[in-house]
């Protein structure tokens, strides 16, 4: 069930349906291997004790487009340009000075970051979106965000074992989809050519086929706390795209 939208509960469960193949395709995938040390990372490091004007390692070019309203951001700072492995903080604004609150060891896309997001390049999109929408396999946990709960979310069990809950939750990122609709919707307005259903959903171990994936409980806490009138945004890259 979908809260915040007028959708009905009927054409949400259509829509999820005909936009599985699509979305799957998009974030997951089989074989996948565990990525080495990734067990060995903490899975929350404490937060910085320092106030900070601006969001550390985010250059100007990026920077200039965080909407004056956002007061969470969700920072991915990937590895390197080939590599799957990043880092999530989640940063929220109090007054004029941003403060890191939460910080995740993450996956990205399995062929690392790419300015030039193409369906099938394996590597996820540099930039900055919004976040608005989140859906999932699993009841809503309490999210601030409209939630589509859906068994069309499920992934297929023809794919590695370690990424069949992949989707119990899932934050879409708005890249070439329609905000206010389910994460699964299929709708491309820049053409399938460019992808989409890129999202911030559960780690399998390892690289994606464009997503950024977290622990579970990284993603309840996010579910939870990423609140429509905060206006949330994600800014994700390679360090040296983000220090751009």
């Amino acid at each position: 069930m979908r809260k915040g939208s007028g959708m009905g509960a009927a054409a949400a469960v259509a829509a999820a349906c005909g936009a599985l193949a699509m979305s799957l395709a998009a974030c997951g995938g089989s074989g996948h291997g565990a990525a080495a040390g990734f067990g060995g990372q903490a899975d929350h490091v404490p937060p910085r004790k320092r106030d900070l004007k601006r969001i550390p390692d985010i250059g100007d070019r990026l920077w200039r487009r965080v909407p004056a309203d956002s007061r969470q951001v969700v920072a991915v700072y990937g590895a390197g340009r080939n590599s799957p492995d990043s880092t999530v903080v989640f940063f929220t604004k109090h007054g004029s000075i941003w403060q890191q609150t939460r910080s995740w060891a993450a996956h990205n896309g399995r062929n690392g970051w790419t300015t030039d997001h193409h369906e099938g390049d394996q590597r996820s999109p540099v930039g900055l979106f919004t976040l608005s929408d989140a859906g999932g396999v699993l009841d809503d946990p309490g999210a601030k965000l409209p939630y589509t709960k859906s068994a069309s979310f499920q992934a297929p069990h023809y794919w590695s074992k370690a990424s069949w809950h992949d989707f119990d939750y899932v934050i879409a990122i708005d890249y070439n989809r329609v905000k206010g609709t389910p994460p699964n919707d299929p709708t491309r307005p820049q053409g399938q050519s460019k992808g989409g259903s890129i999202w911030l959903h559960m780690d399998h171990g390892s690289g994606t086929s464009a997503c950024v994936t977290l622990s579970k409980t990284a993603m309840q806490y996010l579910l939870r706390t990423l609140d429509p009138k905060q206006h949330p945004v994600v800014v994700m890259g390679d360090r040296a795209e983000l220090k751009a």
